[in-house]
């Protein structure tokens, strides 16, 4: 099998966020515009003013719209408007053997039964192989939110023929493949044992094909997280600036007990770059970590930063049914979210999930602002010893 490691100038960094406050848009242009809004009547004002509407959400208060860049900025002086920001994108934290699970002890758990059957985990990413001999088995739903067109070649979330959309979550990418069976490999007689190898997955495709997602897309998908009534989202992606519409997403997912994960950023060395959405408070931000302890050169570093886990040059499941080697924040991320679906299935749920994994992180020597609480340690945060393997 190849080793690769894509962490290339696109890859290495998050994704600089379209401008907010829409100062980058001519007079004349049209703008593609995440209105948040206080009540029924600024839901009017911003869906009165669209050419327009892209995603009008069911559970929390924002409309994603194209209007003029005169009447978004109309709208920003609603007082029944709470915001009005440029529909910005994310990007897939690049890429990168499964060191990693014994090195956080996960098969401790599978010694002694810990399989994670009954938990959810959602997968926020580019979608999952749905016909991968390591991952098929615990396939559950699947939706794409990814918009429906077309950009330099690349092809996006939803094919289009005929004038139609037709939203496809199946992985045309890797990435959320990769994620997938990081997290949650079978534990069958070929490929990869992931962290949690009997939880349900579930695929939700934010990003495209060519690894982008805007901001209401990724949105809608933690909404949708949300309203399935799912345990864990876990989200191998970022931007280097937040957006209202996500935090909001977030908050709601938060709120209906959620837990969330996201990766920290691939900017690394850096000091105080944890991307989005791991920098919000309401996130486990998760930074990587190489096989000798050392934290990953790639990794971004910041008091945001809640906890380590292994990052580099991780072996995993890609699509049309292969495997690959891959670094990045993003394969740190499923070792986490994994975890949390083995916590889930014992019966811990949303805030409880994430401080018990900060308590029984393991002190590897890392700064706090490089590690957070430590480095994952499967095998106690189910109160196993990791001696306990047999």
């Amino acid at each position: 099998m190849s080793r690769r490691s894509v962490l290339k100038a696109a890859g290495a960094s998050v994704a600089t966020a379209a401008a907010s406050g829409l100062a980058a848009a001519k007079p004349g242009d049209t703008v593609e515009v995440n209105v948040g809004f206080k009540s029924e009547s600024g839901r009017q004002k911003a869906l009165s003013a669209a050419d327009e509407v892209v995603r009008d959400f069911n559970s929390i208060d924002v409309v994603t719209m194209r209007a003029s860049k005169q009447a978004a900025k109309g709208l920003e002086n609603n007082p029944n408007v709470r915001y009005v920001e440029q529909n910005g994108t994310m990007h897939a934290l690049a890429e990168s053997l499964p060191w990693g699970q014994e090195r956080v002890d996960s098969d401790v758990l599978h010694a002694n039964g810990e399989l994670g059957s009954g938990a959810d985990v959602a997968i926020l990413d580019t979608g999952i192989d749905d016909d991968h001999p390591d991952l098929t088995d615990k396939l559950g739903a699947g939706k794409a939110f990814a918009t429906c067109k077309t950009k330099g070649g690349c092809r996006f979330g939803a094919k289009k023929a005929n004038n139609t959309c037709n939203y496809s979550w199946t992985d045309d990418n890797n990435h959320g493949t990769h994620c997938a069976g990081i997290a949650a490999g079978d534990n069958n007689s070929q490929g990869v044992v992931g962290a949690a190898p009997d939880v349900t997955l579930h695929a939700v495709k934010v990003l495209d094909g060519c690894g982008s997602g805007s901001f209401s897309d990724i949105a809608a998908g933690v909404e949708y997280v949300a309203d399935q009534g799912w345990d864990v989202g876990s989200m191998s992606l970022g931007g280097s600036s937040g957006s209202s519409a996500l935090k909001d997403a977030v908050q709601y997912a938060t709120n209906n007990g959620v837990f969330l994960v996201a990766a920290a950023g691939n900017s690394g060395p850096c000091t105080d770059c944890v991307g989005y959405p791991a920098a919000y408070s309401e996130v486990m931000a998760v930074s990587s970590t190489a096989s000798d302890d050392s934290l990953s050169d790639f990794s971004s570093t910041g008091p945001e930063v809640d906890i380590a886990a292994p990052g580099t040059d991780i072996y995993s499941s890609v699509a049309n049914g292969g495997y690959d080697t891959y670094s990045g924040t993003s394969m740190a991320t499923p070792h986490v979210a994994g975890v949390a679906g083995q916590l889930a299935s014992n019966g811990t749920t949303g805030s409880n999930i994430r401080s018990t994994l900060a308590n029984s992180a393991e002190n590897i020597g890392l700064a706090s602002n490089e590690s957070g609480a430590g480095l994952l340690d499967a095998a106690a945060a189910l109160g196993y010893d990791s001696s306990d393997s047999t």
